[in-house]
């Protein structure tokens, strides 16, 4: 229904309302609604907060975001994690109507007594409505500086127009900003926003399997090779945390099944000593609530666990819903698959690709059976201090058992995080994070171009930012995109800048800072001898000590991540245009209330402390999008967007090297790949 004053479109929202919209703890967002009237009067509009314990915050004052669009919006923070409510409330302002007809008619003489009287009985009226709580002083000031100016519009032997300027003053335009004068007040319905901690938003992934780490070949090739465990692939999260990464996300680790083993680069006949695939889940040792005994035991795993923490690494696990079939669900649970009209059980198929070791759930046949134990296996490792799950192709799945297993464990431990790994249609991705998924695999490593990743960014980083959280992989073991493929070092550079500064989650898979972009064949994106097949031991020590790859590079881009905390957040995206198509320019300004965590630097921290009515922190990004020659472009900037006027002069200065340079609106930039892709500046003002 339709209020007195008009209310139409709140956002965020999400399904009329019916779902949560999607925040973290310290996060500035913008409410926004179409409020509109008959005639010409004015009008005000303004967002009310309420927090998880119920407690109603001031009126937040909206404004007009461009001029006679009716649209109004106001930037609210949360800043405390759980289930926050906000409702807009529009009123007719009669004191603004009031003034901007005096405005008018008192200059030329019309009704001028008439309308000083007027005004005098709204500021009367104005006075009267202020609550005054016994011994405050700031309410009992306004009222009687408000009487105070009722008395002055009254007193005719002061000239009209200085009775009207005495209307005008700031500390009356303040009094009114706090206590408004509101007629026929009018309230949208009420809106939820979940709030959820940082990392559900913020974080930098490293993927790796600890089957390869500590692997052991016979040279002689007499006995097969032996897996790593994962005491040895604990030995490897230094270096990761090293290069300042998050998350340590680790693919299945549970028992492979035998029947149907894949060999290398997929072959359908393993050979002796290939280790099959970690997503061919199950096998007599057990099936997902199992380790593989080649990685140990959960003694193993716990002490993996410990030691992430003690660096600052939370450890991440595969959740894949499917078996091999030597899984002991197929027995013990044949009706959790699909059988064939000849009596077989159905593989998992994406035609062209088979999948013969793997089988696919069949939610329909037991869907309070299968979403029980699938439960219980979550819990499980929750118990064992997993507090992420990736995971994997959550789209072959239905929406009502992801909506219902992430609501159940959100009631009990809110801290626990879901990563959809769903590179499908929009509108299932796009369900699947309104139904409680806290990130979202997305389409970046297929957005190559400017208009590409300008598109798509301003969508995420728009409308969709109120249900759908990226996290930009460069690669993934399944990824390898032509653009690595054919660009050589400078385009795994740029591309992990991109993923690293539009987004604040991103993540790399295990070999990308050693430039890995061999692909099975042309045309493919399937990396030759794939790990998800095969040990891919590297050798991390001769990397490091002859300087090959980009782990310090890496480093360096994370380490610019946590010391700016602009580059935290996913709504304060803004491109600047560039007059040719190989650069892109975007900034991130830091605004409302920045959570500073324990991995956030002190840089960070002094940051956010210094902060002011305009950010402190505005980080500035161009980026030569080809990898095989140098361009040069002018960057022009909308200066308002960094917080400034269009004739300002600033100093920026580059996080990669340390150049620093006077900048405006215009300004010339020239990037040689083979040198330097990218400029990550920070603003200075002058």
């Amino acid at each position: 229904m339709i209020g007195r004053i008009p209310i139409l479109d709140v956002q965020p929202v999400v399904e009329c309302g019916r779902r949560h919209a999607k925040a973290v703890a310290g996060e500035t967002f913008q409410v926004s609604a179409t409020v509109i009237r008959e005639g010409h009067g004015a009008l005000g509009a303004a967002v009310v907060l309420r927090d998880p314990q119920g407690k109603a915050g001031p009126l937040i004052r909206m404004r007009e975001l461009a001029p006679g669009t009716d649209r109004y919006g106001a930037d609210v923070t949360v800043t405390s994690e759980g289930t926050w409510y906000f409702h807009v409330e529009s009123w007719s302002d009669p004191i603004t109507a009031w003034d901007h007809d005096a405005g008018i008619k008192i200059p030329r003489g019309q009704d001028v007594e008439l309308m000083l009287a007027e005004g005098a009985l709204l500021f009367e009226r104005a006075a009267r409505a202020i609550k005054q709580p016994p011994g405050a002083a700031r309410p009992a000031a306004a009222r009687a500086d408000l009487n105070a100016l009722a008395r002055r519009l009254r007193d005719r032997s002061l000239p009209p127009w200085d009775r009207l300027a005495a209307a005008r003053t700031p500390r009356i335009a303040a009094i009114l900003g706090e206590y408004p004068l509101r007629d026929l007040v009018t309230r949208s319905g009420r809106m939820p926003v979940l709030v959820e901690r940082l990392r559900a938003l913020y974080g930098a992934w490293y993927e790796f399997f600890p089957r390869s780490e500590g692997v052991q070949f016979d040279p002689m090739g007499h006995r097969e090779p032996i897996s790593g465990t994962l005491r040895t692939a604990a030995r490897r999260l230094e270096a990761i945390a090293e290069m300042g990464f998050d998350v340590v996300y680790l693919p299945p680790v549970h028992p492979i099944g035998t029947t149907f083993r894949k060999g290398r680069n997929n072959t359908l006949e393993a050979r002796p000593g290939d280790p099959g695939s970690p997503w061919a889940i199950g096998g007599a040792e057990g099936g997902h609530d199992a380790l593989h005994p080649d990685l140990g035991t959960f003694d193993d795993f716990d002490a993996f666990v410990a030691r992430g923490r003690e660096l600052g690494l939370e450890i991440a696990i595969d959740l894949a819903l499917n078996a091999s079939p030597d899984h002991p669900w197929v027995k013990e649970h044949p009706e959790w698959f699909t059988t064939r009209a000849d009596g077989s059980i159905a593989y998992a198929e994406n035609p062209p690709k088979k999948y013969q070791d793997i089988y696919n759930f069949n939610f329909d046949n037991d869907f309070e059976g299968l979403y029980a134990e699938v439960e219980r296996i979550v819990r499980l490792w929750m118990s064992h201090g997993v507090r992420i799950f990736r995971v994997d192709n959550p789209h072959t799945k239905p929406l009502k058992f992801w909506e219902r297993l992430l609501a159940a464990i959100r009631v009990t431990d809110p801290d626990v995080l879901f990563l959809a790994e769903a590179f499908t249609r929009p509108a299932m991705m796009a369900s699947l994070a309104k139904v409680g998924f806290h990130q979202s695999y997305t389409y970046f490593t297929w957005r190559t171009t400017k208009v590409e990743l300008t598109e798509y960014l301003t969508e995420l980083s728009g409308p969709a930012s109120a249900y759908m959280r990226p996290n930009f992989f460069a690669n993934t073991p399944d990824i390898l995109h032509e653009y690595l493929q054919h660009g050589g070092p400078a385009a795994f550079k740029i591309r992990a800048v991109l993923a690293s500064m539009l987004s604040p989650s991103w993540g790399i898979y295990s070999g990308y800072e050693l430039f890995e972009s061999t692909p099975l064949r042309p045309g493919s994106e399937e990396y030759l001898d794939s790990e998800k097949y095969q040990y891919r031991p590297r050798d991390w020590d001769t990397a490091v000590r002859d300087g090959l790859g980009i782990s310090g590079y890496i480093g360096d881009l994370n380490r610019i991540r946590r010391s700016h905390v602009a580059l935290h957040w996913l709504r304060n995206l803004r491109f600047h245009h560039v007059d040719q198509p190989e650069l892109i320019c975007f900034s991130k300004r830091l605004y409302g209330t920045p959570v500073i965590s324990e991995r956030t630097s002190g840089q960070a921290a002094q940051r956010a402390g210094e902060q002011g009515g305009d950010a402190a922190d505005t980080v500035l990004v161009v980026v030569n999008l080809d990898p095989h020659q140098a361009r040069e472009a002018t960057v022009w900037l909308d200066m308002p967007e960094l917080g400034m006027d269009w004739h300002d002069g600033f100093t920026v200065t580059d996080e990669l090297n340390g150049e620093i340079f006077s900048w405006g609106q215009a300004n010339y930039v020239r990037l040689d790949p083979a040198v330097r892709p990218a400029h990550i500046f920070t603003v200075t003002r002058a």
